[in-house]
């Protein structure tokens, strides 16, 4: 089972790198258009939800499906696609992953047609510095794009919205229209808290989490007005669904994934296809039939008891991933996962700054593990989780099995891993067979 095994890699790219250094250029060159996703959060999702949409429209697309997302993995995504003779197929499309601090460089081989930005937030502060620092460089990033390029923006994330004024070409403004979106829960982190240029303050009329919201300055800035937009969200169970604005008119659609942040990695998707031509029918349609990635709402059924994988590498994308875990009464057994690799960032101080305490009372049992696993189970005690089921272990594969057998057939465990312990899961599922629910359904 290739889905679940190690991956992909990026080997591939970095032997072809060390033998050709323009190799990448070479065969982006022949590309009929390049779709570059970055941002702090939904890079992995929206990419594949834009693979999915452009595959419907007809498309050849190549995507560097396993979220290697630095040059090396995107030489490898183009190496894999091409023939012997370095050719790729007549008409085809790459939308491509791209890594924060890497844009640059993948922009230079592979110039986009369209540049989606997600959002900025704190993330391995020890690799990339602060968020303002990401912003100068994806600035700078700009004044290397094709001037024909289009910017895909999410305007509810003011750091976001100010790439706009930065930018001379054509852009795609998306964002949330629905006014009674529940707000971010009191003293929920911020991580962008003044504009950088002019040191306001940002204030909100409603924020949905982090900086995200109806946002305006003193000074006079606002949110601009959303041209791809979601309005009248409905959370159901194993799913959302929405009313999506489009310049030409609206459609409503229900996604099979759960939370807000799962609405705006759609709306990533689809303003990016939006700028590159694809019809709102077909976007709609092929959104309605997307398919979670590794480690992303992903279900899976192993040993006869239901998994869900939920990826949680940085505090406002783990306080989303944990609000999907709380409607009332719902109650998880949880396996949390903490590494410190360079993947992961070796601070870990970041777990303090996660809502554990609104989980604690959705907590069935937790098993707790990886690198960092005593740091995690010191933080859950004063968020008052009950206590781990059983002693806290550095071995992931040990603590897998733990949480796994502590759970009643066709019950559900919740893993909440980072980065590396992810990828480690993931080869563990391959080894023992697991299944996707959709396909055993």
């Amino acid at each position: 089972m290739r889905s679940l095994g190690s991956g992909g890699t990026a080997l591939p790219g970095l032997v072809v790198e060390r033998l050709h250094d323009g190799a990448a250029g070479a065969l982006a060159g022949q590309l009929s258009a390049t779709a570059l996703i970055t941002g702090t959060n939904g890079k992995t999702t929206s990419a594949a939800m834009l693979a999915r949409i452009l595959r419907a429209d007809d498309r050849a697309v190549i995507h560097n499906r396993s979220g290697s997302n630095l040059m090396r993995g995107v030489t490898a995504s183009l190496v894999e696609a091409a023939s012997l003779l370095g050719t790729l197929p007549r008409r085809t499309t790459a939308v491509f992953e791209a890594d924060e601090a890497a844009l640059s460089a993948i922009a230079a081989a592979a110039p986009p047609s369209v540049a989606v930005f997600t959002n900025l937030m704190r993330d391995q502060l020890d690799r990339y510095g602060e968020i303002e620092t990401i912003a100068r460089r994806w600035t700078e990033a700009l004044g290397g794009f094709p001037g024909d390029a289009t910017l895909a923006l999410n305007i509810d994330d003011p750091l976001i919205a100010s790439l706009e004024s930065q930018w001379s070409g054509s852009s795609v403004r998306y964002g949330i229209e629905d006014p009674d979106v529940p707000p971010a829960p009191e003293g929920e982190i911020m991580d962008a808290v003044w504009d950088p240029e002019t040191q306001d303050e940002f204030r909100y009329t409603r924020r949905y989490f982090a900086q995200l919201g109806r946002w305006h300055t003193d000074a006079g800035a606002r949110r601009p007005v959303p041209q791809v937009a979601a309005d009248q969200i409905d959370n159901a169970e194993q799913g959302v669904s929405f009313t999506l604005r489009f310049p030409a008119g609206e459609r409503t659609l229900s996604l099979p994934a759960e939370g807000l942040y799962s609405v705006y990695n759609a709306l990533a998707a689809a303003a990016a296809a939006t700028a590159l031509g694809v019809p709102p029918d077909t976007i709609c349609s092929a959104l309605e039939s997307h398919q979670a990635a590794f480690g992303r709402q992903e279900d899976l059924l192993v040993n006869q008891r239901r998994v869900r994988v939920l990826l949680g590498k940085n505090p406002s994308g783990l306080n989303q991933a944990l609000r999907t875990l709380q409607a009332p009464g719902e109650r998880h057994h949880l396996l949390i996962l903490l590494n410190d690799g360079v993947a992961d960032g070796v601070d870990v101080s970041w777990i303090w700054d996660v809502d554990w305490e609104s989980q604690a009372p959705h907590c069935r049992s937790v098993v707790v593990g990886g690198d960092r696993a005593a740091d995690m189970a010191l933080r859950l005690e004063y968020a008052g989780f009950p206590a781990p089921r059983a002693e806290v272990t550095r071995d992931t594969g040990e603590a897998l099995s733990r949480a796994l057998s502590g759970v009643p057939e066709h019950e559900q465990l919740v893993i909440l891993p980072t980065y590396t312990a992810m990828l480690e899961v993931r080869q563990r599922f391959g080894r023992m067979g697991a299944s996707r629910l959709w396909d055993v359904a």
